[in-house]
């Protein structure tokens, strides 16, 4: 059975995110980036973000807020828009987007979809359709080098039902639960965006349980563990453990009985039962400050659980990120997650740039300029390439070492950060 996506869409204008693809609309209100991060927050499987962008000016400033969706979002993004040469494909796949959709209505690019697709891959390339004669007209062209349609006009989706083997993704404007049922259940159909998707973006969790409990398969927290299968204390809870799941930083400590299990098993979001009220408590609830489920899983004696969480705001009702502040003792020792030693060379790397330190190696070349820095970074490319031709493996630990502060401030110079290397690499 294929798993039916929600996919909210933003379309993007002059650094705003619009109401819809009328440019003479007004904007939400809300910054694009931070809609976005409320989109995959709350349920979204995906993002299609639309380039309303005129001018190459405004184009590239467009493509700079589109990466910045694409590390914010946590959900593929597919990009369309101002897609007139292959350049422009490559463009926004380097942004960061799972997927490039041409705009078959402009004939350029109904001829530039096998070249793109040969070049990057038919898995990274979608379509724009307005029509099912854009589809009975190029049905060969898009079965072989296209992954999915997206059908931009929401008067055409029982028309384009079977015209092509290819799944789409159906803009669908506002409709009954009803209607949207037997609309997920047509042949081919991948996923839904639109005026009804955003319009109900605080509702996908809820939407989709709708849709599971009707036989249609969604994307939800569904488990095999049943609330019976822990060993709850005396009360009936289980202690709960909340982590951040970028850093693994401890934020709290609740507890949950069945009832806020399964309500944020269902939800998506955080629910834990209050001791102190006795009451169901939704975290975030009052103050704003949700967390958002990422994985929940369950220890070895299965009497604890650990959560793993998007934090929205701050964890600790005192205004701290996380309730762990108080500090007992502490014995020296050297840190060694590399991750947290990569952040802190290029904390204080980024600090030497703001605050400039008289004698300092750093900045020296951020004074000397993008050309040393760069003429530093292949010297010491090239002692890696020397040292690794030694049988004694220390001298190579000790270049690469001398590369990768080059590099940081190189990173620094360039304004570019270690979460977005790692997501990089992570969508590789």
């Amino acid at each position: 059975m294929n798993t039916k996506k929600f996919i909210p869409c933003i379309y993007l204008y002059q650094k705003q995110a619009l109401e819809g693809p009328d440019k003479g609309r007004s904007g939400l209100g809300i910054d694009p980036v931070e809609l976005a991060g409320f989109y995959a927050d709350n349920g979204a499987d995906e993002l299609i973000v639309f380039d309303l962008s005129e001018g190459d000016k405004e184009h590239e400033e467009a493509l700079d807020i589109i990466k910045a969706i694409c590390h914010t979002s946590e959900v593929p993004v597919t990009g369309t828009g101002n897609i007139h040469r292959p350049e422009d494909v490559k463009k926004l796949l380097y942004a960061g987007c799972k997927q490039a959709a041409l705009d078959f209505s402009i004939p350029s690019n109904v001829d530039m979809a096998k070249e793109v697709s040969q070049r990057f891959g038919k898995e990274k390339i979608a379509t724009c359709v307005e029509s099912a004669a854009y589809i009975s007209c190029n049905r060969e062209l898009l079965e072989t080098y296209v992954s999915r349609l997206i059908l931009v006009k929401e008067t055409i989706l029982k028309e384009c039902v079977g015209c092509s083997g290819v799944p789409f993704i159906a803009m669908l404007p506002e409709m009954t639960l009803n209607k949207l049922l037997d609309t997920l259940n047509y042949i081919d159909l991948c996923g839904v965006t639109g005026v009804f998707v955003n319009k109900n973006a605080r509702e996908i969790t809820a939407l989709k349980s709708l849709c599971a409990e009707n036989g249609i398969q969604v994307n939800t927290f569904e488990t095999e563990i049943k609330w019976e299968d822990f060993k709850y204390n005396s009360d009936g809870m289980v202690p709960v453990v909340v982590q951040d799941y970028r850093t693994n930083e401890v934020l709290m400590v609740a507890y949950m009985n069945r009832e806020a299990y399964e309500t944020t098993l269902k939800t998506g979001k955080m629910t834990y039962f209050s001791r102190s009220r006795q009451a169901l408590w939704l975290k975030g609830e009052t103050s704003g400050h949700f967390q958002y489920v990422k994985s929940l899983t369950a220890d070895c004696d299965m009497d604890t659980i650990l959560a793993k969480v998007s934090q929205t705001g701050n964890a600790c009702h005192t205004g701290s990120y996380s309730c762990f502040f108080h500090e007992i003792a502490k014995k020296d020792y050297k840190e060694e997650n590399p991750l947290t030693i990569f952040q802190s060379v290029l904390d204080v790397i980024k600090d030497r740039k703001v605050h400039p330190k008289e004698g300092s190696y750093t900045n020296y070349l951020f004074d000397k300029g993008i050309d040393k820095i760069l003429k530093k970074l292949g010297e010491e490319a090239t002692e890696i390439v020397i040292a690794a031709k030694n049988p004694n493996p220390n001298e190579i630990k000790y270049e690469i070492s001398d590369f990768l502060y080059h590099m940081m401030v190189l990173m620094v110079e360039k304004g570019v950060t270690w979460e977005e290397i790692t997501k990089e690499l992570a969508d590789r």
